[in-house]
């Protein structure tokens, strides 16, 4: 089977590192022209000298609703994957471990900035030829099963999770397709960061700390790879999976399973 995008534009949030970059990336490879939204103007310029006939770059922050307007109008976008997305570097359970104010910076980028981002495309969305486009926002496993790892993170990839439904409800009149795609375990900067905030970081080592976890958590017993991402979002976007809206994809290893 083969996924073509040629002559198609998607816009990527947090594309500058991690899951995002990797989506960015088979995006690309799929024949898609880029435009790469994130904050790190180092990143995002060493990616686009990567394929600068095909990336664009926009550096903005997902918070900044007029800055993704302003960056964003009069553009063609076929696909938006929303993937940027923080967590507040403490561990969380209890809960009372963290204060009220520990949830608002992760809410305003993780859950808002979806939401401004996705708000910022509707008018591009709406152009043209709609029934091929498609809107995928990146959720979490940690927003299903009420993790309490970091209570404010899990919050956020829940309502992210509604919003998706909701947004796909809004947008089937059009033929444009909305879904959700849950990372379970992966190796990415802001895993290491959920590490580095346990008290398991005193006595052993990331690398001990994790395959221990993933062992414990994930059935298959095997670390997810950015790369599976990047196909899955290709994949979603294509003219395969053009029945395929409102849905909450979970590529975790079987650590979320539903009876």
């Amino acid at each position: 089977m083969t996924l073509q995008l040629h002559d198609q534009t998607v816009a990527i949030t947090g594309a500058a590192n991690g899951i995002g970059l990797a989506i960015a990336r088979a995006f690309l490879e799929a024949g898609a022209r880029v435009i790469a939204i994130d904050l790190n103007a180092e990143a995002l310029a060493r990616f686009q000298s990567s394929d600068p006939d095909r990336i664009e770059v926009i550096c903005a922050s997902v918070a900044d609703f007029s800055a993704l307007k302003a960056g964003l109008a009069d553009r063609t976008i076929d696909h938006l994957v929303c993937a940027a997305a923080v967590g507040s570097g403490k561990m969380g359970f209890p809960f009372w471990n963290l204060d009220p104010g520990d949830w608002s910076r992760v809410l305003d980028i993780t859950l808002m900035g979806t939401v401004n981002t996705v708000h910022a495309c509707v008018p591009a969305l709406l152009e043209d030829d709609t029934a091929r486009k498609s809107v995928l926002l990146l959720a979490s496993v940690a927003g299903q099963i009420g993790s309490q790892t970091d209570p404010p993170y899990s919050a956020a990839k829940a309502a992210t999770i509604n919003f998706a439904q909701l947004a796909a409800k809004d947008f089937a009149p059009y033929g444009i397709r909305v879904n959700a795609m849950s990372p379970g375990m992966v190796k990415t900067e802001l895993n290491r960061a959920v590490f580095e905030s346990s008290k398991e970081a005193n006595t052993t080592t990331y690398e001990a700390w994790a395959e221990e976890k993933i062992k414990r958590v994930s059935p298959l017993g095997r670390w997810q790879e950015v790369d599976e991402f990047g196909a899955m979002a290709v994949f979603l976007a294509s003219e395969q999976g053009r029945n395929i809206t409102g849905q909450t994809i979970n590529i975790d290893g079987g650590q979320v399973m539903h009876s």
